[in-house]
């Protein structure tokens, strides 16, 4: 019995001395994740292409479609009956003919930046909307003026509604400063274009965004439109996949407005 009661508290005493679980020793630091280095945030492909820049800023980079370079009208059309644009082309320039309607380009489009340079006659005559308007359709999505437009007009001390001078979405969103040069100056539109995408069903799976520059100057920054951009009436979607770029013929009785270097890089 002695010799019992001796082995069980030899058990006892070496279990109270024996902790269940590992403790670390107090004050011990848990492990350290490895020490972070450069290369993990260094991304190597893909390699982005090489595109030359223009001469200068202004001039097409290798990878653009040029879409008026002063020589002729070869990438355009009538939007009414898709004959071959009759504006006139003279002196590197291309001049409005109100009568010859709206042109489109040959070519279709979706994603893309593009660079337009129009300049309002010296003396021009008229007020408001009746004043060396025009327009940049970015996507021409029918006859007329269908479409999503980003406006062109003389607003260098000439009073309308701001949402419908210069470099405004019509109808939409006013520029956000004015960045007018005065007739007989050239301007300048730089712009990005996200084209709307739709589902199956024609409805809108993501809206179309524009940012534009003028003259250098940001005036639509990331805009999402609601629709294309009606003269009547609030805006809504049609479906479409590409479309051609379109500039206006207005019929406002001010001498007509002059482009040039007109140039378009699509984008994925």
């Amino acid at each position: 019995m002695r010799t019992l009661l001796l082995a069980l508290a030899v058990v006892i005493t070496v279990s109270a001395a024996s902790p269940v679980g590992q403790q670390p020793p107090t004050g011990a630091q848990p492990p350290q994740p490895p020490k972070a280095k450069p290369e993990d945030t260094e991304v190597w492909e893909p390699v982005p292409p090489v595109v030359t820049p223009g001469a200068t800023n202004d001039a097409a980079p290798s990878d653009a479609i040029v879409l008026f370079d002063g020589k002729n009208l070869d990438q355009w059309v009538s939007v009414k009956d898709k004959t071959p644009a009759t504006w006139t082309v003279a002196d590197g320039v291309l001049t409005v003919d109100k009568k010859g309607g709206n042109i489109e380009t040959t070519r279709s489009f979706k994603n893309y930046q593009i660079h337009v340079e129009w300049r309002v006659p010296p003396g021009v005559t008229g007020e408001g909307q009746a004043r060396g308007n025009s327009g940049l359709f970015l996507a021409s999505t029918g006859t007329g003026d269908s479409g999503y437009e980003l406006q062109i007009l003389d607003s260098y001390n000439n009073k309308t509604y701001v949402n419908g001078q210069a470099a405004s979405v019509y109808k939409q969103s006013p520029p956000l400063v004015n960045a007018m040069r005065k007739p007989g100056e050239w301007n300048v539109y730089d712009v990005v274009w996200t084209a709307p995408t739709f589902n199956a069903d024609g409805s809108v799976k993501t809206p179309a965004r524009v940012t534009a520059f003028h003259n250098g100057v940001l005036v639509q920054n990331d805009f999402e439109l609601s629709g294309e951009t009606l003269y009547i009436g609030k805006p809504s979607y049609k479906a479409y996949d590409r479309a051609p770029i379109k500039l206006q013929a207005h019929g406002d009785p001010s001498p007509p407005i002059s482009f040039r270097n007109i140039w378009v890089r699509e984008l994925k």
